[in-house]
């Protein structure tokens, strides 16, 4: 083609349209795969509904609170008692098998808290070196995840309500591990008590411990507001007072004797 006519080829073309091509259109069309990827995200959006509010959190804020003005005379809604974050920490220290933890251990124990917290947990390195526990500054020994908010409040309702009562020989919770903040600890021997977790399916069995740190509480706030959200303390055993039996009279004498 000579230069007369490219020029005259390039004179319908639009300004900054490329040489050659009229109309300004791309070379090829549209951009490949933009229908197609708009057609997989619009069906990857799935309606569930609307999300369901944390029970324990309406409870809390309907009744709880109104207990708490008229019981212990607490006015200002700002200073009453209120839960404020759950942590969950597992320890891995005694898998150590070297310098670091076996793939399964840690494997499992990040599946168990995910599933049942939907959340996925932290993985915690030691920061200092301890040799007596054979444990050394940077190797990781425990996971842990922090819950706020909704996914504290229904993991709270799930132990409640669902974990708790599954506990072999379960006499209740015990009533005096609270600190001076109010905040609450207390450990599970195993993770089967929860029905997210299928035992069938676990190599091995950990437990877990778990921290109910509160904001604006002491003891007996904080253990009255867990009491009235459900909480199974232990209760005190009644002490039966057990009588000596009365002695049976004594037979009269014969009489002539």
């Amino acid at each position: 083609m000579s230069k007369d006519q490219n020029k005259d080829a390039n004179k319908g073309a639009p300004k900054g349209a490329p040489k050659g091509e009229k109309g300004g259109a791309p070379k090829g069309g549209a951009p490949k795969g933009g229908s197609s990827s708009k057609k997989h995200a619009e069906a990857e959006v799935v309606d569930t509904g609307p999300a369901v509010p944390p029970r324990l959190r309406d409870l809390y804020r309907d009744k709880i609170r109104g207990e708490l003005k008229s019981k212990f005379e607490i006015g200002n809604v700002n200073a009453m008692p209120k839960l404020e974050k759950i942590v969950l920490n597992v320890n891995m220290g005694r898998h150590i098998e070297g310098t670091k933890i076996p793939p399964h251990i840690k494997g499992t124990i990040i599946e168990t808290l995910t599933k049942i917290t939907g959340q996925k947990p932290i993985v915690i390195k030691a920061k200092k070196s301890v040799s007596n526990f054979k444990v050394r500054e940077g190797i990781e020994t425990a996971v842990m995840v922090t819950l706020r908010r909704e996914r504290m409040w229904h993991f709270l309702d799930r132990l409640i309500n669902l974990a708790t009562p599954r506990i072999k020989d379960f006499r209740g919770v015990p009533t005096d591990a609270f600190d001076k903040q109010g905040n609450y600890s207390f450990g599970l021997t195993e993770q089967g008590v929860f029905p997210e977790i299928n035992m069938a399916d676990a190599q091995f069995t950990h437990g877990m411990h778990l921290n109910l740190v509160f904001k604006n509480s002491d003891a007996k706030l904080s253990r009255f507001v867990l009491e009235q959200m459900g909480m199974p303390f232990t209760k005190p055993e009644e002490k039966v007072s057990r009588k000596s039996p009365t002695p049976a009279p004594a037979a009269p004498a014969p009489a002539g004797v």
